[in-house]
């Protein structure tokens, strides 16, 4: 297939495939952002997923926000995000938005695949009606359409866009084939034929919904522990000798992954009468575990005396929602902060792989560049690297200072509690 590739959305999912593609065949990668583009253009990716060494070797890969270029192509792919609006409800829009642009710019023959997370139904239920009323042709006589789940891990160098196996399927036989063929001829690892679009779009959500639901078990257990004063990774250390044990820690659940997909199926079993009461008790969980961390921080506060300073001073490690990544969307250390702040306490943010005017945009927190200070208590939110190397004996300076690791990854002597 030696077609003219269109890759909609240049973020977390879309980039890596545009650059996998780009290299031996003409890709035009589209993103609404003129930010975005010009960035791309120069070789930079602020995302961190693609080098400026990786854009170059994509020597047929070209950036734009012109919707007009889209009509060069005949095989889109489209990697837009899907996230939950403030009532935890799917929000559609940048998809409907997207399929209309690729419903506008296809043609007969043209092929257009979805990445985008969703609940069953909506490529077949929502995106192909849009598609064929903007383009006026029939799907499976005069388009096919796919789908295939991103499974995309951001910050993750080793695992990458060409060595996860891909999930792939087709509105009709000849689209699975259309599309086995596009991913093959890139994805080392291989493909995997579900067989129907439902089948892949399902696949996809339940990966998340199932780790959510065991980080949510083992999140309980870490609060029940916590009051029977026990360290619950010595916990987990020693269930873990058993051979079925699954090794899942507790920490705090965010990102546009785990901390969101398990909506969309819980939205679609709702539409059909069904009350996924397990699914949402999990989310609830995970959804209160910075208000946890926070209310244990303040307890150690007042136990240790700190209390006794009139206005504590906070430090919260780390903005994003994973260690070594500049994604901030959906970031759980946010709820930390927020809780913290509505006890009218002192709280800085710290992060040097986040964005400062994307964080002051999305939060209204103001990151600070200096921690040269004394604070009160520290608190590990995110394990970035740099954070681990950090020298926490010189941070307390014979200070009283509290510190708390929500990722156990420190030293137990540096530390006075965690998750």
């Amino acid at each position: 297939m030696n077609d003219v590739l269109a890759i909609v959305g240049m973020g977390y999912v879309g980039l890596p495939v545009a650059v996998a593609f780009g290299r031996t065949r003409k890709v035009i990668g589209f993103d609404i952002s003129v930010v975005r583009v010009e960035e791309l253009g120069r070789g930079v990716d602020r995302t961190g997923e693609a080098s400026t060494e990786e854009l170059a070797a994509s020597h047929y890969l070209e950036f734009t926000n012109n919707r007009e270029d889209l009509r060069a192509a005949n095989v889109f792919i489209v990697c837009v995000p899907t996230p939950i609006d403030a009532h935890n409800a799917p929000d559609l829009e940048p998809l409907v938005q997207a399929t209309r642009d690729v419903g506008r710019a296809i043609e007969k023959g043209s092929l257009v695949v979805y990445e985008s997370t969703v609940y069953p139904g909506v490529t077949d239920e929502t995106c192909v009606p849009i598609l064929e009323e903007a383009s006026g042709l029939k799907v499976n006589e005069d388009f096919w359409v796919g789908y295939s789940p991103e499974r995309i891990n951001p910050g993750d160098p080793t695992r990458r866009f060409e060595t996860i196996v891909k999930v792939v399927s087709g509105s009709c036989d000849h689209a699975l084939n259309l599309v086995d063929e596009l991913y093959s001829s890139v994805v080392t690892a291989g493909t995997y034929r579900a067989p129907s679009i439902k089948v892949a779009e399902a696949a996809k959500v339940i990966e998340n919904t199932q780790r959510d639901l065991n980080i949510a078990l083992i999140n309980e257990l870490s609060q029940i522990f916590n009051l029977l004063d026990i360290d619950t990774h010595e916990v987990l250390a020693a269930a873990s000798t058993k051979w079925n044990f699954l090794p899942f820690q507790p920490g705090l659940v965010g990102g546009h992954c785990i901390g969101v997909d398990p909506y969309y199926l819980t939205h679609r079993a709702e539409q059909i009468g069904c009350k996924p009461e397990v699914i949402l008790a999990g989310r609830a969980i995970n959804d209160s575990m910075g208000s946890h961390v926070a209310d244990r921080v303040l307890a150690l506060v007042k136990e240790r005396g700190v209390g006794e300073v009139i206005n504590p001073r906070i430090l919260i490690l780390g903005a994003t929602f994973k260690e070594n990544c500049p994604d901030i969307r959906n970031s759980r250390a946010i709820d930390i902060y927020n809780e913290l702040k509505q006890f009218g306490l002192d709280v800085d943010v710290y992060d040097p792989h986040a964005n400062y005017e994307e964080v002051k945009h999305e939060y209204g927190i103001e990151l600070v560049d200096n921690i040269d200070i004394q604070y009160d208590a520290i608190i590990l939110a995110v394990s970035h690297d740099q954070f681990l190397t950090l020298d926490f004996k010189k941070m307390r300076n014979g200070h009283n200072t509290i510190i708390f690791d929500t990722k156990a990854c420190l030293d137990r002597n540096l530390i006075d509690a965690r998750l």
